[in-house]
Order: C-alpha cells, then sequence, then structure tokens
C-alpha cells in the first residue's frame, strides 16, 4: 500500500492547524487558544478531504473511481460544514441566550459552521497539500 494515501490526511490537518490559530491569533491581537477547534479560516475538514481528492486525481486521474468517491464526500464535508454545522452553532446560540442566570451549566460552543470564505480556503489549502505530497512523495 502506498504510505501517502494513509498520511495525507494527517500532514493536511497538521499543517493547517497552525495556520488557523495564526489567523485567530492575528485577528483578536491575541493568542487565540480559545478559538481552537471547528469554525475557522481554513476549514479543516475541506482541507482534508480536498487534498486526498487532489492526490487521487494527480496520481490516478479524474476518470478513477476512487476520484468521484472523493469528490462525493469533498462536497458532503463541504455542505455540512457551511449548512448543518452553521445551524447548529445558532442553535448553540439561542440556548445560551436562554440559559442566563439558570443551573450553572457550561455554556455551548457557538462556533460551528464555516463561511463560503473558510471553505474556499480550505479548497485552496487542500489542493496545495494534495500538491505537494504528490510532488514529494513519488508513488511506489
Amino acid at each position: 500500500m502506498d504510505l501517502a494515501y494513509l498520511l495525507t490526511p494527517f500532514i493536511t490537518w497538521i499543517v493547517v492547524g497552525p495556520i488557523k490559530f495564526l489567523i485567530n491569533s492575528a485577528r483578536k491581537r491575541r493568542w487565540a487558544f480559545d478559538l481552537v477547534g471547528n469554525g475557522g479560516f481554513p476549514s479543516n475538514h475541506s482541507s482534508v478531504v480536498v487534498s486526498m481528492a487532489t492526490l487521487i486525481a494527480l496520481r490516478e486521474g479524474i476518470g478513477h473511481p476512487a476520484f468521484g468517491v472523493a469528490v462525493t464526500l469533498a462536497f458532503i464535508v463541504m455542505i455540512d460544514a457551511n449548512s448543518l454545522r452553521q445551524h447548529v452553532g445558532r442553535q448553540a446560540a439561542a440556548i445560551n441566550r436562554l440559559a442566563v442566570g439558570k443551573d450553572p451549566l457550561p455554556a455551548l460552543r457557538e462556533r460551528m459552521g464555516h463561511t463560503l470564505v473558510e471553505i474556499c480556503g480550505g479548497i485552496v489549502t487542500g489542493m496545495l497539500v494534495g500538491y505537494a505530497v504528490f510532488t514529494l512523495a513519488p508513488a511506489a
């Protein structure tokens, strides 16, 4: 088995995490450890699935069935990141407003989904990482 297919998602995750942290820190003008997690620029989930689709396209070709599966998965992940998870975040915000002054429950995390700009940043980052893996780790 070619390990590049196994390592690419991890490499992408490791590359995107610090980028997201630094961008969030620059926006807040402080170290933004509290913003680590879901949401933010670029979309980590979008980057991961696009890096795999890119690697498959470059190694196997866009006519390969695995590329079709990868693109389908990427669309599902990106649609979920933009719509469903943003709705979850809005629901969390509403629940937090209702819970003010009530039992000492921890506040729900409100930043869950991604904007289209964050997803597009994830797409570009994923393509760059997928291309880098293709270039630096030739097929066995």
